[in-house]
């Protein structure tokens, strides 16, 4: 197969974060083109969650990925993998499908993968809370860590935000809407005097970002809610501002007093630091200026990823070495056909020529 068909037949399984069949079967496909490399898949499943390895107990590289998407169930159907000149399109195609099949190619050009792992997970789209132990044992007993999520238009990924994950959980007292709405306590009510005030926890000098992301409430028109849920996320530069933000979310009251407001969550991801893709952004360049594909550019970004994992343990790591393309998470996501080639080069000059 090619690399349009691997990423045909790869965003063809539908893995949506849970859906354990899809993982599976997508993790039996992928096994098809590491195993002649590296030996045979060696799965790990944490509550339920499978995640995958191949290659070196102790390697030199490790390249790091995952399997899951955003994408429920049935998308697919509606937006099947296409290919119209250089652009690629479908659910995953570039976050992260893209950037799997150019790990499989990166493998199969490096001059040696004797002492190279791979480890793809299977939750990373909704926080890695199985695969974090996992990901940092593995990384601990590397030597340098490849993250193959994709690239900032091109850009490799220097420095990410951490970030913090919370739920908000509101109790009022149901009463009837029409007859004694009075001897009820709006657990809607109180959660909109949350949600409002949660944003003032943000600070746009520092970059630090507080946002009520989903919200539920209520059952019926003509009953007063009794229960009401937020969800918030939260990114940060320094481990200083995501544990500020943590204080001040625990000690919330409520402005009604009748009500209860329960707080669960916290920090998830710490910040990766620009000082530890230093050296590997060194070569990344090398490699990139004698293969002849120009300047490599590199950014820091809002987004977190299971680098930052990687990162926080003081090991060696450089993100964003998946393929150029846009709209991760969104209906127009793309990638382009010819980085992936082009990643897979680099990726393979970085096995090579990492030597601590």
């Amino acid at each position: 197969m090619n690399a349009t068909e691997r990423l045909e037949a790869l965003v063809s399984i539908e893995t949506p974060s849970g859906h354990a069949a899809g993982i599976s079967a997508a993790y039996e496909l992928v096994d098809e083109w590491l195993a002649p490399l590296l030996g045979p898949v060696r799965s790990h499943t944490v509550d339920g969650v499978v995640h995958a390895r191949w290659g070196a107990a102790r390697p030199r590289v490790l390249l790091l990925g995952h399997i899951d998407t955003v994408w429920p169930l049935g998308t697919i159907d509606r937006l099947p993998f296409a290919l119209d000149g250089d652009r690629c399109t479908g659910p995953g195609v570039f976050d992260m499908k893209g950037g799997i099949v150019a790990m499989a190619a990166a493998l199969a050009l490096a001059g040696r993968t004797d002492d190279v792992g791979v480890l793809i997970t299977g939750d990373e789209e909704v926080g890695s809370l199985t695969s974090r132990g996992l990901i940092e044992s593995e990384a601990s007993a590397s030597e340098a860590v490849l993250v193959l999520e994709p690239s900032l238009g091109g850009a490799v990924k220097i420095a990410r935000c951490g970030g913090s994950m919370y739920t908000l959980d509101v109790t009022g007292r149901a009463a009837h809407a029409g007859l004694e709405p009075w001897n009820g306590v709006n657990a809607l009510v109180e959660l909109a005097h949350q949600i409002i005030d949660v944003t003032t926890l943000a600070d746009a000098d520092l970059g630090t970002t507080v946002s009520p992301t989903v919200a539920h409430a209520g059952t019926v028109t003509n009953v007063i809610p009794e229960h009401a849920t937020l969800r918030i996320d939260v990114r940060g530069w320094s481990v200083d501002e995501l544990e500020r933000v943590d204080r001040e979310l625990r000690a919330r009251v409520p402005v009604d007093s009748r009500a209860r407001i329960d707080l669960s969550g916290g920090i998830n991801r710490p910040p990766m630091e620009e000082h530890s893709s230093a050296a590997l952004l060194a070569l990344a360049r090398e490699v990139t200026a004698a293969l002849g594909d120009g300047e490599l550019r590199a950014a820091s970004v809002g987004g977190a990823s299971d680098g930052n994992f990687t990162a926080a343990l003081g090991v060696p790591t450089l993100d964003g070495l998946g393929p150029d393309g846009d709209g991760a998470h969104a209906e127009h996501e793309w990638a382009s056909l010819a980085s992936i080639s082009q990643r897979a080069r680099l990726v393979a000059g970085m096995i090579d020529g990492w030597n601590p």
